[in-house]
């Protein structure tokens, strides 16, 4: 079986900035993977190269086994992409700018298919309503139908949800579950990293255009990069122990939080030490790292947009 996606020693430069620097890593066929980084990672860079929108410096990329230069018509029939950047014209009502799109891949007869995308992303009621007169996130709905209209075997969705309330986040992750059930290979990249989380089975993260990590969901979380230890106190507390200072991460009140790795004391030795500084303790909970965790310390950057708990996957 063929990679959904192969991209093989992939760089490219704009004048004194190395965009991408020997990118390679390979997606495969019914993944849901996920592509992270910070801003000015190389990510966007790497999609428009996937999608055919610019010329690489050196090194191959393949959609479904379709170089993205030889083979240009059948690489971009396979794939579908949902750009970060609203983009389409105001003048055309939803359905005919989903015609437009169909008719600019080739594909006859399908007013069915059209019909159910508007159904699943909850347009049917737009579906004859000018593109200038929807809400930003219902443009972007507009977007994901546009980059299915044509039923490629790989979704990339660069920033699906910026900008895109809770409920039309969840009615849109709902159906791209569905998607991802039925066979379709999807490729995520986002800042709310709660969405990666729990969505994605194997996470790429590209920080200054190189990939550092590229691993299983659990095999990053289970890195032994560390979890936290949460411990609140009776009373407030007014200093933290020098032994522990070190590890400090938080401290509010009546509450601390301390890095805990794998290597360093068990948890008992360090409630013996805060207890025997003085400190009366009601309740302890060990933290475990999240995604979010992992980015911030293999990157260095600032911690990501965050969401409310429950937004990312809805229904599945």
């Amino acid at each position: 079986m063929v990679d959904a996606i192969k991209v093989e020693n992939v760089s490219k430069r704009y004048g004194d900035l190395q965009a991408l620097n020997g990118v390679s890593f390979n997606i495969k066929q019914g993944e849901f993977f996920g592509l992270l980084g910070p801003n000015g990672a190389g990510k966007s860079t790497l999609i428009s190269a996937l999608a055919g929108l610019l010329k690489t410096d050196s090194g191959c990329l393949s959609v479904m086994g379709h170089d993205v230069v030889n083979e240009y018509r059948s690489a971009r029939r396979s794939l579908g992409v949902v750009p970060q950047e609203i983009i389409m014209d105001p003048f055309f009502t939803v359905r005919e700018t989903l015609e437009f799109q169909s008719g600019y891949y080739g594909v006859k007869n399908n007013a069915s298919w059209i019909d159910e995308l508007l159904e699943h992303l909850g347009l049917a009621d737009k579906a004859d309503k000018n593109m200038r007169q929807l809400s930003g996130g219902m443009k972007r709905r507009v977007l994901i139908a546009q980059a299915l209209v044509h039923k490629p075997q790989v979704l990339v969705l660069d920033e699906p949800t910026a900008g895109v309330d809770v409920e039309l986040r969840q009615s849109m992750w709902r159906f791209v579950r569905r998607l991802h059930r039925e066979g379709h290979t999807i490729v995520l990249t986002t800042h709310y990293l709660e969405e990666a989380e729990e969505l994605c089975d194997r996470i790429a993260i590209i920080d200054k255009g190189e990939v550092i990590a590229l691993e299983s969901k659990q095999d990053l979380l289970a890195r032994g990069l560390g979890s936290k230890l949460l411990i609140r106190a009776k009373h407030d507390i007014n200093d933290v122990p020098a032994p522990y200072k070190a590890a400090l991460v938080r401290h509010e009140g009546v509450e601390i939080e301390l890095t805990l790795n794998r290597d360093a004391d068990s948890v008992m030795s360090i409630l013996d030490g805060l207890r025997a500084a003085g400190i009366e303790i009601e309740y302890v909970s060990v933290l475990n790292d999240s995604l979010e965790d992992v980015f911030v310390r293999m990157t260095g950057s600032e911690p990501p947009v965050q969401l409310g708990s429950g937004e990312a996957g809805g229904e599945s």
